[in-house]
């Protein structure tokens, strides 16, 4: 790996376009790598995740909303939208926009933690969309997808978003325009200017992740996806864009991050070596914030010694400085702990989701969110004896550079009424590479089949598994019936007469 150090050059340094953090990405998309094997398998894994997670929420109103907006957008030998008939074809970018909310809406598929956060899944749904409307092969496809993930991966390594309160889309829309450059075979100044476009309208607050979370969460990386679909249409067409986006005077690092005095390194691998970035993000085993996956683990294997929930007094939670300040209660958002809050914010609550993962010892993606759930008494006064602190060990462990040793768990100190002591602590979640039962294939389509169970039939999650298994023989006719077709009765109406499209 190369360390590529970036900073703010004046307009009168006149920085070469070789030298700039855009370009090198632009070179890495175009390269000539050959994909791994175990990298190979791993975006099959990952594409069968999103498939699962975009089935399972078919009728919930984001996607509902999205899926109506995209059908309005139909395309002869375009892509195909989750849960449709795949005969029916739409508008790549409209299709990335549908496919991408409804992979993102149950915050339930594959994540990275580093300097910042980051879903690379999300960079799936426009390459796909994509790769079908072009007539690209599996290959191509496969190729596209690693770059994605090789790209966002390192970007989510080298600068922190959150710090300034931006939202991680910013390093999706770039990883989006990069993994389009390879899937398309583009030259590098084209994916060059592409990603410059990409990062440039990508640009939003941390706002749509604070407070009341609405459902502008899932849209968010399927509305970055579509903008970095139109991006790189633009300059296959030969336009160009703000230049240079991270390094110029007036551009990203000088006014949205940390300004002129700061020097960002960022990891890229060298030119022409694998790209197997994927192999070092980590599934979802529960719908839920990833920083709660270890911590709703071990809040099952607790419940086991707890004889009465409601003799508990207190508990505390020692973490890392961001699951604190995020999902805990260093966020300082008191929605965090309101039964009324959306599923979206209750799925950004550890006090919550700790709460129901101890009195139930499991967890579902559908009924521990529902409002009844939320709204128990035992649940609300267990909710509201729980508090997170920062722990330099565990924000040590969660910055570790070494994969093996990154941790994103916790220490828990159950107090009871009569003084007694329970304390454990967990390092990682289960699933995670590195966990006490990593996912593997068996586990990604063991995944598939509960999520998608009673929406879809038996013939059509063979045909999916099949089609999806055999990805890096597929031709482009076999590519663009990569897709999955809910039962019609599941099917409802739109969510509103009152619209546009």
């Amino acid at each position: 790996m190369r360390e590529i150090k970036v900073r703010v050059h004046k307009s009168s340094e006149n920085l070469k376009k070789e030298d700039q953090l855009a370009w090198k990405i632009a070179e890495i998309a175009s390269d000539k790598s050959r994909p791994g094997g175990d990298s190979v398998e791993m975006v099959i894994n990952r594409i069968i995740d999103n498939a699962a997670v975009a089935i399972a929420s078919f009728n919930r109103k984001p996607v509902i909303s999205a899926r109506e907006m995209a059908i309005s957008h139909p395309r002869k030998n375009g892509s195909t939208i989750f849960g449709v008939n795949s005969k029916k074809k739409f508008h790549c970018e409209w299709a990335a926009w549908a496919n991408g909310t409804a992979v993102r809406e149950l915050d339930y598929h594959d994540t990275f933690l580093a300097a910042d956060y980051s879903h690379p899944g999300d960079n799936i749904p426009p390459i796909l969309a994509v790769a079908q409307q072009k007539g690209c092969s599996g290959m191509d496809l496969i190729r596209g997808i690693l770059t994605g993930y090789e790209i966002q991966v390192n970007l989510v390594k080298g600068i922190c978003l959150h710090e300034h309160k931006i939202d991680h889309i910013a390093h999706l829309g770039p990883s989006v325009a990069a993994g389009l450059g390879t899937l398309l075979k583009l030259k590098t100044e084209t994916i060059y200017q592409s990603i410059q476009q990409a990062l440039h309208t990508t640009i939003s607050t941390r706002q749509s992740r604070k407070g009341e979370i609405s459902s502008w969460k899932a849209f968010a990386p399927a509305h970055a996806g579509k903008l970095a679909v139109e991006a790189v249409d633009r300059c296959m067409r030969g336009e160009g864009s703000p230049s240079p986006i991270y390094e110029g005077e007036d551009s990203i690092i000088a006014y949205v991050l940390s300004g002129p005095s700061k020097e960002y390194i960022v990891p890229l691998p060298n030119l022409n070596d694998e790209k197997k970035a994927i192999l070092e993000t980590y599934t979802k085993e529960h719908s839920a914030e990833y920083q709660a996956q270890a911590l709703i683990d071990l809040a099952r294997s607790l419940k086991k010694r707890i004889k009465n929930i409601e003799e508990v007094k207190k508990i505390d939670i020692y973490t890392s400085h961001h699951t604190h300040n995020v999902i805990g209660s260093g966020a300082n958002d008191p929605q965090k702990m309101d039964p009324k809050a959306s599923r979206e914010t209750l799925d950004h609550s550890i006090m919550y989701i700790f709460a129901v993962a101890l009195e139930d010892g499991k967890w579902h993606h559908i009924k521990s969110y529902t409002s009844e759930r939320a709204n128990r008494k035992t649940t609300i006064d267990l909710w509201n004896k729980i508090e997170t602190h920062e722990d330099d060990k565990w924000t040590k462990k969660y910055h570790d550079p070494d994969p093996k040793n990154k941790c994103f768990g916790g220490k828990v100190i159950i107090t009871m009424k009569d003084g007694n002591k329970i304390e454990d602590e967990i390092e990682i979640a289960d699933a995670h590479p590195y966990g006490r039962k990593p996912f593997k294939r068996s586990d990604y389509v063991e995944k598939f089949l509960s999520l998608t169970d009673g929406l879809i039939s038996k013939k059509e999650n063979k045909k999916f598994l099949n089609l999806v298994q055999n990805l890096k023989s597929l031709k482009a006719k076999d590519l663009k019936n990569l897709n999955i077709e809910v039962m019609p009765k599941f099917h409802k109406q739109k969510t509103s007469k009152n619209s546009i499209f």
